[in-house]
């Protein structure tokens, strides 16, 4: 059997039927006759009752049992077979079983055993991305006690999320174009670069500058990482697989901050990023001995790469983001920087579609937003990114000041939404099987507006269990929400877009994220303003992280005046999470309007291969 199920061969040469593509045909034509199967099996959007038939070269022929999901374009080392049959009616034909009544088992498991070592390096690529972030913040004090530099302290992190946004989709179009391999390892040994580079930092600027150079390799690990594992496994395994980078992320959160402490406090802040090399060199051990990808046929003609649109798109990107990042925060809204680089972010988006539509080769082709299912998956994937800003910003702050809670504490009340989060991924498919990915969505974010609209309704100040409990329901409503979308809008394209498309739904979701923060900590800090405008004592702070100060410090205020500010960060987030609501809101109407009832899906046999088949 071909190792992405093409075709099925013997010694004489036999041939699944109705697996190629047909010239012509793009992935969504092909997928829209899946799609229409599935609806008629009375499966949503999972296409069933499939059955390859075999043409043998003996007389009459004959028909070949079901052919079992197999990787879709990656492929892993080969387990020698050593055994003549396949198990209980499993033919050996050519040096490979054919699956019969027990021949699927034993397939599956040798493909599930071949595929181990490259979910590891997965997993252990994808915790360097995820862990960084949380582990850095931790150490922030020792860190600026030993460089200095205070006041752009803040870089350290909008300079690893720039460069980690803007660079996603050039390397969603370099693994469509070159293959995802090199874009990875490239992305491990540029990340690792990076870690070192950090760890032996000088001053302030320097430290910046090499977390910029870590973030340009955790662009190619958070979108080639996700863009892999769809390769590995079909449509039906998939959340396996997904659910797995899920609970990588949730042990990050909970274990970054941890380990990031102590490594601060016993240690240096140094081995924050030393602490990366080891891992990460086992990653790209991992990578470069297990994943293989098959082998494709040189190109008529050499791939180009769209450089033009690529610098472009990168400095759209940076204006855009360093826009959201600093403005409110070092400037003033609409003061000269923050309209100048809005500005030129909108005359420089204008340029970037001018040069995509000339390129031959696109980094963002049109056909991204031409086509429903992955332009909807996009802007629902953005309103998630921007109603996250509010639980994962400002419930600690609100944990701390209205609850009372130290640190540790109030990270605990956030963390509990990690927990239910692959534990409802993990679980998605069981519904979307049933209903579809658009409606299995739907559901997840319908859940979530709920719990959004519930916080404001808890009481003052309340006990901390009440918004862990609100926590934990929207960490199972997310998970419900996310990874249908992810699942389904990858299994619409073939490997030759899977990248672009990955790569596009992570830049929009991060994008949701900044542009999320900017207009959510407007709100926060008008709605402190007016309340403090109208305070009964004079001499109180005028803005969240004045107060917050002003609350973790206990004596340095009379009580009323203690309690007041309390009710004003309480109010202020409560307008938060109305906001949330709204870009729930948005989301469910996304996809609502946009998305249609079923997904396109590419069956596993005829999803598209590096080959054109």
């Amino acid at each position: 059997m071909h190792r992405e199920g093409i075709t099925v061969g013997g010694a004489d040469g036999t041939k699944a039927a109705g697996t190629a593509g047909t010239p012509g045909h793009t992935p969504v034509e092909r997928g829209a006759d899946t799609a229409e199967t599935g609806e008629a099996s009375g499966t949503g959007d999972i296409p069933s009752g499939r059955k390859a038939t075999v043409a043998t070269g003996g007389a009459g022929g004959s028909t070949a049992p079901d052919i079992p999901d197999t990787p879709g374009t990656l492929g892993t080392t080969d387990t020698p077979d050593t055994s003549d049959t396949g198990g209980g009616g499993g033919a050996r034909a050519g040096g490979t079983p054919v699956p019969g009544a027990g021949g699927d088992a034993v397939a599956a498991a040798r493909a599930d055993r071949a595929r181990r070592p490259v979910v590891a390096a997965l997993m252990l690529g994808m915790g360097l991305a995820a862990i960084d972030g949380t582990i850095v913040a931790t150490a922030v004090p020792q860190i600026v006690g030993d460089l200095g530099g205070f006041a752009v302290f803040s870089w350290l992190f909008s300079g690893y999320l720039l460069a980690v946004t803007v660079t996603l989709p050039v390397y969603g179009k370099l693994s469509d174009t070159f293959g995802r391999k090199p874009v990875l390892v490239a992305g491990i040994i540029l990340f690792l670069a990076g870690s070192l580079l950090c760890a032996t930092a000088w001053n302030m600027a320097a430290l910046i500058a090499f977390r910029v150079v870590q973030g340009l390799g955790g662009g190619a690990l958070q979108g080639t990482v996700q863009t892999i594992a769809a390769d590995l496994y079909p449509l039906k395994e998939r959340p396996k697989i997904q659910a797995k980078l899920s609970t990588v992320w949730a042990t990050s959160s909970v274990a970054g901050p941890a380990l990031g402490g102590l490594l601060a406090t016993y240690a240096d802040w140094r081995w924050i990023f030393l602490v990366n090399l080891p891992i990460g060199a086992v990653a790209l051990w991992l990578v470069v001995r297990h994943l293989h990808e098959p082998a494709r046929p040189r190109p008529a003609t050499r791939p180009r790469v769209d450089w033009a649109g690529a610098l472009t798109v990168f400095a759209t990107g940076a204006l855009l983001l360093t826009a959201l990042v600093q403005g409110g925060v070092a400037w003033p809204w609409l003061s000269a920087p923050s309209l100048t680089l809005l500005g030129a972010s909108g005359a420089l988006a204008a340029l970037t579609v001018v040069v995509e539509r000339r390129a031959a080769e696109p980094v963002i082709p049109g056909w991204v937003w031409r086509r429903r299912p992955i332009a909807s998956v996009n802007l629902a994937l953005g309103a998630m990114g921007l109603l996250m800003v509010a639980p994962t910003v400002f419930l600690p702050t609100y944990a701390q000041s209205v609850l009372g809670l130290g640190p540790v504490a109030a990270g605990l009340v956030l963390s509990v939404m990690t927990l239910s989060w692959p534990v409802a991924a993990a679980l998605s498919d069981r519904v979307y099987n049933r209903v579809g990915f658009r409606n299995t969505a739907i559901t997840g974010m319908s859940a979530a507006l709920l719990v959004l609209l519930a916080f404001p309704l808890l009481p003052f100040p309340g006990a901390a269990w009440q918004p862990a409990l609100l926590m934990l329901l929207l960490g199972a409503a997310l998970g419900l929400f996310q990874l249908p979308l992810i699942v389904g809008v990858q299994s619409t394209v073939g490997w030759s877009e899977r990248g672009t498309t990955t790569a596009s739904v992570l830049f929009c979701r991060q994008v949701g994220q900044s542009l999320g923060a900017a207009l959510f900590g407007a709100v926060a800090n008008a709605t402190l303003a007016s309340r403090l405008a109208g305070a009964p004592m004079p001499g109180l702070p005028g803005d969240l992280d004045g107060v917050s100060r002003a609350l973790q410090s206990p004596g340095a205020l009379p009580s009323a005046a203690t309690d007041y500010l309390r009710r004003a960060v309480a109010t202020a987030t409560d307008h938060v999470f109305v906001g949330a609501a709204g870009a729930a809101v948005l989301a469910l109407l996304v996809l609502l309007v946009m998305a249609p009832r079923r997904f396109p899906v590419l069956d596993d046999a005829t999803r598209g291969h590096p080959d054109g088949t």
